[in-house]
C-alpha cells in the first residue's frame, strides 16, 4: 500500500467519526466543536490513533484556508438589511469590545502566568474575538430563532471581529519581537489592514458577480467553483497587499450574496458543504496538534484566565458598547454569554509558535484549554440562555427558493418558492381564487399531509400545507405577503440568516 493510500483511509475514518459525532451533538446538546477536537485528540500521539502530528506550518495553512471559507459562506448568507441593522453595535464590539476584552484578559493572564505584560496582552488578543462557526453551530441543533437585532449583531460581529483579533495578535507579536513601535506603528498597521481589506473585498466581490452573470460556463457545477475562486482571490489579494484577508473574504461574500446571480442556490448548497468540511478538518487537525497532557497541565491557569474572560472581560466590554446603543440588559447579557471561542484563537495561537517565541507552547496550551472551557460552558447552554432571557423569536422559517429557473441565455427567469402555511398566514382558509396572486405568480403544487393536491381555483389553502409557487423575482414580495406569517414580536427575518442556518 502506498503512503497516500493510508493517508486517504485515515482521513476518511476521521471525517466519518466527525460527521457521525454531529448527530450526537444535536441530540444531546454537546457542542460539535468539542466533538471534532476530541476526534483529533483521540487520533493523536497521546490517543488511541497514535498519529504523530506536530507540523505548525501545515496546521496554520489548514486553519487559515478553513476560516476563509467559513467567513465567505457566512458573508453569502448575510443580507444587506441584516448587515446595516447590526453594523453599528457589531463594529463597536469588533473594535472597542475586542480591545477592552484584550486589556482585561491580558492583565489577568500576565499575573496568573507570571509573564511580561506584553505577552499577557498577546494572549488576551488571541482569545478576544467571538467565533462565528462556534456560535451558530451551538444554535443550529436547537432550531432557535433569535430576535432580529440580536441576531444581526452577533452575525456581523462574528464576521468582523476576526480581522481585529488577527490585527491585534500580529501587531503585538511585532512589538514583542521588536519589529514595530507600540504607538503609531500599530495605528498605521490597523488602518492598512482595514482599508485594504475592505477595498479588496468589495472590489473582488463585485467582479465575481459580473463574472457570474457574463460568463456562460459549460456546466452548472462550475458556478460554485467560480464562487470559491472569488473567495480565494479576495483573501489572497488582500493579504499580499498587507490588508486583512479575513475582512476581504467576508465582505466579498456579502457583496456576492446580495445580488441575483446564476445558480445562487447551488452555490449556497456547495459553500455550506465546504464550510462544514472546513470546520471539521480544521478542528480535527487542531486536535491532532494538541497534547492532552500538556493542556491538562495548565488547567488551573486556564480556568482562572477563562473565568476572567467569560465572567468579567466579555460582559464589561459588551455592556460598554451596547448599553449606549439602547440595548436592554437582557440583550446585553445574552450577547455577552454568546461570545464563544472556537478555531480562531487556536489558529492565532500558532503564530507565536511559528515565530519561535519562548512562551509560545504555554500560550498555545492555555488558549486551547480556554477554547474547550468556553465551548463546554457557554456552547451547550446558549440555547437555554436564549430562551431564559427571552431572546427567542417565534415563528417558522421564512420561505426559501427551492429551484431557480434559467432562461435560454442562462439568466434567471424565475424561481420556484416553497411556502409553509401556518394558522397566522393570510392564505390560511382562503381559496386560490381569493388570493388573487399578482401576474407572474402561479401555484404549481399544494402538499398536504404528504399527499399532492392539484391546484385549482377552488382549492382551499389550509394551515399545515406546503405550497410551491412559480414566480418572477419581481413579484416575490407580494407573494410573500400572501403566504408568510403575520409579524409576531417585531423583526423581519432573513431567510439566509446564520442564526437559523448555523457557520
Amino acid at each position: 500500500m502506498f503512503a497516500v493510500d493510508a493517508l486517504i483511509l485515515v482521513a476518511g475514518v476521521l471525517l466519518l467519526a466527525a460527521v457521525a459525532s454531529s448527530s450526537f451533538s444535536s441530540r444531546f446538546g454537546v457542542p460539535a466543536l468539542v466533538l471534532f477536537v476530541a476526534a483529533g485528540m483521540l487520533a493523536g500521539s497521546e490517543g488511541v490513533g497514535g498519529i504523530d502530528f506536530d507540523n505548525f506550518e501545515w496546521a496554520h495553512a489548514v486553519g487559515t484556508i478553513s476560516l476563509a471559507v467559513i467567513l465567505f459562506d457566512g458573508g453569502l448568507r448575510t443580507s444587506y438589511a441584516s448587515f446595516r441593522r447590526g453594523l453599528a453595535p457589531a463594529l463597536g464590539l469588533a473594535t472597542v469590545g475586542v480591545a477592552l476584552t484584550t486589556v482585561i484578559t491580558g492583565a489577568a493572564a500576565a499575573w496568573v502566568l507570571g509573564l511580561p505584560l506584553i505577552e499577557g496582552m498577546l494572549l488576551g488578543a488571541i482569545v478576544g474575538s467571538t467565533d462565528a462557526a462556534a456560535v451558530f453551530a451551538a444554535l443550529r441543533g436547537s432550531g432557535l430563532r433569535l430576535r432580529e437585532r440580536v441576531n444581526a449583531t452577533l452575525e456581523v460581529e462574528s464576521g468582523a471581529n476576526d480581522p481585529m483579533a488577527v490585527f491585534l495578535t500580529l501587531g503585538l507579536l511585532e512589538v514583542r519581537m521588536g519589529r514595530m513601535e507600540a504607538g503609531w506603528g500599530l495605528v498605521w498597521f490597523f488602518l492598512l489592514q482595514v482599508v485594504v481589506g475592505a477595498a479588496v473585498g468589495i472590489g473582488v466581490g463585485w467582479i465575481g458577480v459580473q463574472l457570474n452573470r457574463r460568463l456562460r460556463l459549460a456546466a452548472t457545477g462550475l458556478y460554485p467553483v467560480l464562487a470559491t475562486a472569488v473567495a480565494l482571490v479576495a483573501f489572497g489579494a488582500a493579504a499580499e497587499m498587507h490588508g486583512s484577508g479575513f475582512l476581504a473574504v467576508y465582505l466579498a461574500g456579502i457583496v456576492a450574496g446580495n445580488e441575483r446571480t446564476v445558480q445562487r442556490r447551488g452555490v449556497l448548497v456547495f459553500t455550506d458543504g465546504i464550510a462544514w468540511l472546513s470546520q471539521i478538518v480544521m478542528f480535527v487537525v487542531l486536535g491532532l496538534l494538541s497534547f492532552p497532557s500538556h493542556v491538562l497541565a495548565v488547567a488551573w491557569q486556564g480556568l482562572a484566565i477563562g473565568a476572567v474572560l467569560i465572567a468579567v472581560a466579555r460582559p464589561l466590554a459588551v455592556a460598554a458598547v451596547l448599553l449606549p446603543l439602547r440595548f436592554t440588559p437582557r440583550e446585553v447579557a445574552f450577547v455577552a454569554w454568546a461570545g464563544l471561542k472556537g478555531a480562531v484563537p487556536i489558529v492565532l495561537a500558532l503564530f507565536p509558535l511559528l515565530l519561535g517565541l519562548p512562551s509560545a507552547p504555554l500560550l498555545f496550551n492555555v488558549v486551547f484549554f480556554i477554547v474547550l472551557l468556553s465551548a463546554v460552558t457557554q456552547g451547550w447552554s446558549l440555547p437555554v440562555a436564549a430562551r431564559r432571557l427571552g431572546m427567542e423569536e417565534p415563528g417558522d422559517d421564512e420561505p426559501s427558493v427551492a429551484l431557480e429557473l434559467l432562461g435560454p441565455d442562462g439568466e434567471i427567469a424565475g424561481d420556484v418558492v416553497r411556502y409553509a402555511v401556518t394558522d397566522r398566514s393570510p392564505a390560511a382558509g382562503r381559496t386560490l381564487r381569493d388570493l388573487a396572486l399578482p401576474e407572474g405568480a402561479v401555484v404549481a403544487m399544494v402538499l398536504r399531509h404528504g399527499e399532492m393536491i392539484p391546484p385549482a381555483g377552488e382549492t382551499e389553502i389550509r394551515a399545515g400545507d406546503h405550497v410551491s409557487v412559480v414566480l418572477r423575482p419581481q413579484v416575490r414580495p407580494a407573494v410573500d405577503r400572501a403566504f408568510a406569517d403575520a409579524p409576531v414580536g417585531g423583526g423581519d427575518g432573513d431567510s439566509d440568516s446564520l442564526a437559523r442556518k448555523g457557520d
